[in-house]
């Protein structure tokens, strides 16, 4: 019996004839993920805005009463609430900014919290509270500095390991690759403005670990047909490269993607942001390995010279005096 099979052995696929109006389909994508992040802004979540969020649940409507329940939280007089739909439609988060005096006496927000949720379940009789979180300012600033840190230096470390495994242009094709894929990520999220918390950042982690594993697997497949095929033009060789590690890239993308969907439908709410952006990661991963990662090498000048050892002028010299050509 013969094994299933989703890619033949003898694919061939020509990826690099349009890596120019790919380049520039992705570079316009990456910009307008920029737009949206300093125009739309980002929905940051009580670990990064700090304040108060209470997650409440109308479990007796179809959806929730935002106006009238934005209008009861307001007539309290702690400021305009932050309301939004948090899941399903009969699903809201009530942000609020901590009171004055918040940082020094606790119980100044506990108070507000207690006295939000009376008026909601007085007013809402079918209201379920699902949860209360509070994060001070300080501690949301530190929060949104870590965790961006953490980003950069994972991207940095990435490309200083795949320059040092390969070449420093395999390192900035890298870098470039996941730049590009967490753009695109962020993008999503200012554009659906879903919640943006500290669970991004770990899907956003997350997504730096797979797509660089992608990205090996192809360099690797690049460097040894370096090696074999020294006289190839380098977007045939770099077809070729793809070609043989489309049927890996192919089977590990899809059985993630049948377990990201399982969650998406049938998960918790409460990680469906972060299975959202692992899921657009896998596909603009594996998008980013064949069409950003591998052109790139074309354009700084990779060619089959950068993985042979240049013979030094002494070792020249001494395979002449030995009589050898």
């Amino acid at each position: 019996m013969k094994l299933l099979k989703l890619i033949p052995d003898n694919t061939n696929i020509r990826f690099l004839r349009w890596r120019v109006p790919f380049y520039a389909v992705s570079l316009l994508l990456m910009a307008l993920s920029i737009g949206l992040v300093f125009t739309k802004g980002l929905n940051w979540g009580v670990d990064f805005a700090g304040g108060q969020m209470i997650r409440v649940t109308f479990t007796q409507s179809a959806e929730a009463p935002v106006a009238e329940l934005r209008a009861n939280v307001d007539a309290l007089g702690f400021g305009e609430p932050t309301i939004q739909r948090f899941g399903k439609p009969n699903e809201v988060s009530i942000r609020m900014k901590l009171p004055e005096g918040a940082e020094r006496d606790p119980a100044l927000s506990d108070t507000m919290a207690r006295k939000i949720i009376a008026t909601v379940q007085t007013k809402h009789s079918d209201a379920r509270i699902d949860g209360v979180d509070s994060v001070s300012g300080k501690v949301s600033d530190e929060l949104w500095k870590t965790g961006g840190i953490a980003l950069v230096l994972a991207m940095i470390g990435i490309s200083i390991y795949i320059w040092i495994r390969f070449e420093w242009q395999f390192g900035v094709g890298a870098l470039f690759a996941l730049l590009h894929d967490v753009t695109l990520t962020v993008g999503l999220f200012a554009l659906t403005q879903m919640e943006f918390d500290l669970n991004i950042v770990a899907a956003l982690l997350t997504l730096i670990g797979y797509s660089l594993n992608d990205n090996i697997v192809v360099y690797d497949r690049i460097r040894e047909n370096l090696k074999k095929y020294r006289r190839m033009p380098m977007p045939e060789l770099l077809d070729l490269s793809v070609n043989e590690t489309l049927s890996r890239t192919i089977v590990t993308s899809t059985s993630l993607l049948i377990t990201l969907v399982a969650l998406l439908v049938l998960g918790p709410d409460v990680i469906f942001g972060f299975t959202a952006a692992i899921t657009l990661g896998i596909f603009v991963g594996t998008y980013s390995s064949i069409y950003m990662a591998a052109p790139i090498l074309i354009w700084l000048k990779v060619t089959s010279s950068s993985f042979v050892q240049q013979e030094s002028e002494m070792d020249r010299q001494e395979r002449l005096a030995r009589g050898q050509s």
